[in-house]
């Protein structure tokens, strides 16, 4: 007989989902950047909060003074943030540890040898 469709035999497939949990490491490590770049957002936010005072301030000597306060406050912690980012990268290439902005955090774990799942 002509064999023409060839056979096709059942193989065993797994399926896996592809959504693998979060390690320790990697949560630490995204709640440090969340806590920079939200220090950051909120430095730029009180930083128009005050460029929008001056604006309306019609000319009033305290109402200026009071903006450009807030102005004065906003570029101050603006450059406390990126101090202390530029410290903590320097810290992790000089030490070689990583303490999560730029390498990423080694959180030790415990390893149980000897012990059978039977």
């Amino acid at each position: 007989m002509l064999n023409i469709i060839p056979k096709v035999y059942a193989q065993a497939v797994t399926i896996s989902s592809g959504i693998n949990p979060p390690s320790l490491s990697e949560i630490l490590g995204f709640i440090i950047k969340g806590f920079f770049i939200v220090a950051g957002l909120a430095a730029i936010l009180y930083l128009l909060l005050g460029a929008f005072a001056w604006i309306t301030s019609e000319g009033s000597k305290e109402n200026v003074t009071k903006a450009r306060d807030k102005i004065q406050a906003a570029v101050l912690g603006l450059i406390i943030i990126f101090i202390v980012l530029s410290l903590v990268v320097l810290v992790e290439n000089i030490f070689n540890v990583g303490l999560g902005i730029s390498k990423q955090i080694n959180v030790p774990t415990l390893v149980i040898t000897g012990v059978s799942n039977k």
